[in-house]
């Protein structure tokens, strides 16, 4: 499905010219393993909750964190009654197929509207139905306070319970202390993609940037130095969102009015872009001042959190979704909220669109972009991400 350009364009205008110009309300049930303390490696692993037979190491691997879809299709023929292919696995959410899943390895995830958001289509439907991808909980329980995609999760325990009502379809109700031990479960070693991250969760230093080995890793380390832009605008070019101890928020050179250095939400065109085909809406945002902006949007992101549209004048709610952490990113393909990105190299490409359509100052046309990343710099970023462990 191709993008329609009034989504691109309406979508990108606003980061151009800034880029240019510089727990259940249903009846509680006895919980399982009413016994204490819990185990949370056992919960984790193995407990139902008396649903569809998820658990949260269905959609949470060992290795990743998550699932790819090359690990969709490993699983789909070993067992093609496993339960990822259950639910909201499927593509209508109701068991029928499983095209989605093999495909890109997304879910469909069921979000509320907020009060002053409707959609054009279905004036009194109070959710929405997108599909994205499963996070990966590498990292994330220790070292990342923003849950979920969207941030919409608070804790750990709210993530834990949100996860197990969404996409487990218990008849048991978890307890808090099973929440508890689930979330401390999280907390240990398996979780972590490398001892230097372990060790800081724990009180030691922040992991450092790596040097580099080879002249392509060199090369691609200045993409991700918190520096100025240098004459090419290279320099610095991925901190600029992918700064701090965990390489996941904004900093000082991010050359957009309004955004703040640490600040975790961005919008990078894959809504607007919508390489992933998924289908777009048109959602209605009621202002405070009672005034009414439509979006069209495969998926508005952030902003079916807070509520807010493109008229604030801010860039980190339509569109926008939580700046990923960069340690350990080799290990959690596919990437994107939608997954639209298989590989780093694709990552790297996707960039290099980006950046050609918001850095351009005339749109196509004689003038060159501010922005160019070339073969090699892709070839050079994706060489240095892979060292981040």
């Amino acid at each position: 499905m191709k993008r329609p350009a009034h989504v691109v364009s309406a979508s990108i205008a606003m980061l151009l010219g800034a880029m240019v110009i510089s727990l259940s309300s249903q009846e509680q049930q006895p919980a399982v393993n009413s016994g204490s303390p819990k185990d949370g490696q056992q919960l984790f692993d193995h407990e139902t909750f008396g649903g569809n037979g998820r658990t949260c190491l269905t959609c949470h691997s060992r290795e990743t964190g998550t699932v790819s879809p090359q690990g969709a299709q490993l699983r789909f023929q070993q067992n093609p009654n496993d339960p990822l292919f259950l639910h909201d696995g499927t593509d209508d959410g109701l068991g029928h197929g499983v095209t989605r899943m093999l495909a890109d390895a997304t879910i469909l995830v069921t979000i509320p509207l907020p009060p002053n958001v409707r959609l054009a289509d279905d004036p009194t439907a109070r959710t929405v139905t997108l599909r994205r991808g499963i996070p990966t909980t590498l990292n994330t329980p220790s070292l990342d306070p923003i849950l979920m995609l969207d941030g919409r999760q608070p804790t750990l325990e709210a993530q834990a319970h949100g996860a197990i009502f969404d996409h487990a379809q218990p008849t048991i109700t978890p307890d808090a202390a099973d929440l508890e031990a689930i979330k401390h479960f999280q907390l240990t070693d398996a979780f972590f993609s490398s001892p230097a991250l372990r060790d800081f969760a724990r009180g030691g230093p922040a992991p450092a940037l790596p040097a580099g080995n080879t002249d392509s890793e060199k090369r691609g380390r200045r993409f991700f130095q918190d520096l100025p832009p240098g004459p090419q605008f290279k320099d610095g070019l991925c901190a600029a969102c992918h700064s701090g101890p965990m390489l996941n928020q904004t900093n000082q050179f991010l050359p957009i009015p309004g955004v703040i250095a640490g600040s975790r939400f961005q919008t990078v065109g894959i809504s607007e872009f919508n390489t992933a085909g998924n289908p777009v809406r048109e959602y209605i945002f009621i202002n405070p001042d009672g005034t009414e902006e439509r979006v069209f949007s495969a998926d508005p992101g952030r902003a079916l959190v807070t509520g807010i549209g493109r008229e604030a004048g801010t860039f980190d709610n339509v569109n926008a979704f939580k700046i990923s952490p960069l340690w350990g990113i080799r290990r959690t393909a596919p990437y994107f909220h939608d997954n639209s990105a298989k590989t780093l190299e694709a990552v790297a490409a996707h960039y290099a669109l980006f950046f050609s359509i918001i850095t351009d100052p005339d749109g196509p046309g004689p003038a060159q972009p501010l922005v160019v990343l070339t073969p090699q710099d892709q070839a050079d970023i994706v060489a240095y991400m892979k060292l981040l462990e």
